[in-house]
């Protein structure tokens, strides 16, 4: 895969607007855990491998263990997630596929019982956010950085 464009280069302000959110969320007080969960997550949703690869790797900087990274994608299986980060992941999953599920009561009504309405708020512009970087990054054709090559078996 080609990029198509350096994004950053093309609209420099339009990206620092989009920046300035990012850092904004990072100092709500929303655990760094959950936002990289949420980011990891709606980057699965959305098929976006450059920011998989950047919150996966931002998840283990942080702490993240690779269990739970690894089970993300099936995390209504694993006993390894919390409550309140299981009402935030339905809500990521939501609210990322909105046109589909028009954000539901019963998942509204998950994530209030852990939630603040300021933190709802923040989960919200969180996840819109990561939808917003999954679509420059695919439209785009943004590649992640490989490090090493598969070997052929």
């Amino acid at each position: 895969m080609k990029p198509r464009m350096n994004y950053y280069q093309a609209a420099p302000d339009t990206i620092k607007a989009l920046m300035a959110l990012e850092t904004q969320i990072q100092s709500t007080g929303l655990e760094k855990s959950l936002i990289e969960l949420v980011k990891i997550r709606a980057s699965q949703i959305n098929g976006c491998a450059f920011c998989i690869n950047m919150h996966t790797e931002d998840a283990r900087k942080r702490g993240e263990t690779e269990q739970r990274i690894y089970l993300l994608d099936a995390w209504r299986e694993s006993p390894l997630y919390t409550d309140r980060e299981r009402a935030a992941l339905a809500w990521t999953e939501s609210v990322t596929l909105i046109a589909q599920t028009h954000a539901p009561d019963d998942v509204y009504g998950q994530v209030r019982a852990q939630f603040s309405e300021e933190e709802t708020v923040n989960l919200t512009m969180l996840i819109g956010a990561i939808n917003a970087w999954n679509r420059i990054a695919i439209a785009f054709r943004a590649v992640h950085p490989v490090k090493v090559k598969a070997s052929a078996a």
